[in-house]
C-alpha cells in the first residue's frame, strides 16, 4: 500500500466546559446547507422561505426520531449497553431509511396543511436531500463507521483497532464507502438540477428520480460494507431494502411521467396556492 486516508484522532471539540461532537456538527451543517438550497429553489417557483423553514423545523426532529428507531430495530447489537442506549444519537446510529421516510411524511403533512403544492415542493427539495446526505456521510467518516471491506487502494481509509468489526481486527485500511456515496450524492444532485432545467419532467418526477438513484447506489454500497448488520440469505438487510425502494421509486417515476395508464396532467396551481390560504 502506497498511501491511505487517515481517520481523525478525535471526533469531538471542546470549547471551555462545552463539548461538541463532530458527528452532530456535520449533520447540523448538512441540514443548514440543504435548507438553503431548498429555499433558493422554492423561491424561484414563487414559494415562501417561511414555509420551508416551518417544514424543516417539523421534519428534522421527526427524521432524527425515525432514523434512531430504524437503527435500534436493525442494528440492535450496536446499541450502547445502558438504559439510555436506544436514545444515544450522540454516539452515532441513525438509519437513513427511517430518517428519510419519517421526515418526508411529516414534511408532506405540513405542506398539505399550508395548502402548498406537495409535488413541486418535493422536486425543489430533491437535490438538497442529496447534498445534505453527501455532507452527512462525513459524519460517519469521523466516527469511523459504515466503511467497506479491507482494501489496499491508495484511497483506502485507515480505521483504528477499536472501530474494526469482528473478524477484521488484523486489517488496518478499508474501502471508504462514505466517500463513494458522497461523490455519488453530489454528482446526482447536479444531474437533477440539470434535468429540472433542460428536460420537461413533471413533478414530482425529480423527487422520484432522487429516491431511485440514491437507493440504486445503496445496492452497490451495501455489497461493500462490512459493519455489523442483520443478514437475510447471506446479504445485508439494507441491500434488500434498497432493491425494493429502487424498483418502487422507478415505477413511481414512470407513472408520474404518464408512461403508462391514466394520469391527470392538469397543471398544478402555484407553490403558494393563493386559493387555499395557510392555516
Amino acid at each position: 500500500m502506497i498511501a491511505a486516508i487517515p481517520s481523525p484522532s478525535a471526533n469531538d471539540l471542546n470549547v471551555g466546559p462545552l463539548e461538541f461532537h463532530a458527528y452532530g456538527l456535520i449533520y447540523g451543517v448538512a441540514i443548514i446547507i440543504g435548507t438553503l438550497i431548498t429555499i433558493r429553489r422554492w423561491e424561484a417557483q414563487g414559494g415562501s422561505s417561511d414555509l420551508v423553514l416551518e417544514v424543516v423545523l417539523w421534519s428534522v426532529p421527526a427524521g432524527v426520531i425515525g432514523g434512531r428507531i430504524y437503527f435500534d430495530l436493525t442494528s440492535s447489537g450496536e446499541i450502547p449497553p445502558h438504559w439510555w442506549g436506544p436514545f444515544a444519537i450522540w454516539d452515532g446510529g441513525l438509519g437513513s431509511w427511517g430518517a428519510f421516510s419519517v421526515a418526508v411524511l411529516v414534511a408532506v403533512w405540513r405542506l398539505r396543511r399550508a395548502g402548498a403544492s406537495v409535488s413541486k415542493a418535493l422536486d425543489a427539495a430533491a437535490p438538497a436531500f442529496l447534498v445534505a446526505q453527501g455532507i452527512g456521510r462525513f459524519a460517519n467518516y469521523v466516527n469511523q463507521e459504515l466503511f467497506g471491506g479491507p482494501s489496499n487502494l491508495p484511497w483506502a481509509v485507515e480505521i483504528d483497532p477499536s472501530h474494526r468489526p469482528p473478524g477484521y481486527e488484523h486489517y488496518s485500511t478499508f474501502q471508504p464507502t462514505n466517500f463513494y456515496e458522497s461523490i455519488w450524492d453530489f454528482s446526482f444532485a447536479a444531474l437533477l438540477v440539470w434535468l429540472g432545467h433542460h428536460r420537461g419532467i413533471r413533478p414530482p418526477g425529480l423527487f422520484a428520480l432522487y429516491v431511485t438513484g440514491y437507493s440504486a447506489f445503496r445496492i452497490f454500497e451495501e455489497l461493500l460494507r462490512v459493519d455489523p448488520s442483520h443478514y437475510i440469505l447471506g446479504l445485508r438487510l439494507n441491500f434488500f431494502v434498497a432493491c425494493l425502494v429502487t424498483v418502487a421509486s422507478a415505477t413511481w417515476f414512470a407513472w408520474t411521467q404518464g408512461w403508462w395508464g391514466h394520469r391527470d396532467l392538469t397543471p398544478e396551481i402555484s407553490p403558494a396556492e393563493p386559493g387555499r390560504p395557510p392555516e
